[in-house]
């Protein structure tokens, strides 16, 4: 045990955080006080070493340093509101969510007047990489604090960038979520245009991935989703590429610029939840094109 780490709190162990917590308790010398609404969940963490906290108010009266890995913006506000009336001062609260840069802003200047830092931290990759430790981690933070929580997040990401002050975070991971599920989109209409003019999708991606028009789009949704049409449930649905999608509409047109691409990548992803597919892995707007 090192007697000068931190004691951490983990809030939200769902399908990202549950794999990003585990890595945390196995690699952080002191506490880790975990908690999740799902008592599985939670009970899983404890299986793996985390402490049980009852509550947000537990975790925030235990724990130094706070990870968040919620839905979105509105869980992130509420549950820093409880951290700022229940922490000490000097707690740092680290949001591994995907949230709008103006809620990344609002909870940091909220936690401040409480004496308490705030750094957006949002991921990418898979909730495999999540489980392996090599998440791709963008950080909106001061210098300072960058420098104090980068060790912390390495226990979950193998890249870690430094993207800015608060806020940046946010803006870089909504940029690169928005040109993957336009990249989904695109890939989706021209599959089935190959599949229908005779070429297999197997072949395109075969021939494209030689050419220009490779990307990890291709590689990875188009390759091991949309060719054999194998969509889980219970990995990242349309519902929540809307709510990503919504933010990057709200920021393009906060800086002045007309977001007309990721409007029309928002038509087919509303169409899948019209169609009744809106919980399959979001890949699954193929079948939206399908049918026409």
């Amino acid at each position: 045990m090192n007697e000068n780490a931190p004691a951490l709190g983990f809030i939200g162990l769902g399908v990202m955080g549950s794999g990003m917590c585990a890595n945390a308790v196995r690699k952080h010398g002191a506490p880790l006080h975990a908690f999740d609404m799902n008592p599985d969940a939670l009970a899983a963490q404890v299986a793996g070493g985390a402490v049980a906290a009852t509550s947000v108010e537990d975790v925030a009266g235990n724990a130094r340093v706070i990870f968040l890995s919620l839905p979105g913006g509105k869980q992130v506000r509420a549950v820093c509101e409880t951290i700022a009336a229940h922490a000490s001062p000097g707690t740092v609260v680290i949001d591994l969510s995907t949230t709008s840069v103006a809620d990344a802003r609002d909870v940091a200047a909220m936690l401040a007047k409480h004496a308490m830092a705030f750094a957006d931290a949002p991921v990418a990759r898979t909730r495999q990489a999540a489980i392996d430790g090599t998440l791709s981690i963008m950080v909106g933070a001061p210098d300072a604090l960058f420098a104090r929580i980068e060790p912390l997040l390495r226990y979950m990401g193998s890249d870690v960038t430094h993207c800015g002050d608060v806020g940046c975070g946010q803006v870089v991971k909504l940029i690169n979520n928005t040109l993957l599920f336009e990249q989904v989109a695109a890939i989706a209409e021209m599959m089935v245009v190959a599949e229908r003019a005779g070429v297999t999708p197997e072949k395109l991606i075969e021939a494209v991935g030689l050419g220009s028009g490779n990307s990890f789009a291709l590689q990875t949704h188009a390759k091991k989703a949309m060719a054999p049409r194998q969509f889980p449930e219970k990995a990242f649905p349309s519902p929540y590429v809307l709510k990503d999608l919504g933010y990057t509409i709200e920021l393009a047109e906060q800086m002045g610029v007309e977001p007309r691409l990721p409007r029309l990548a928002a038509e087919y992803y509303q169409a899948a939840i019209d169609a009744g597919i809106g919980e399959k892995y979001f890949p699954a707007i193929i079948e939206v094109v399908d049918r026409k």
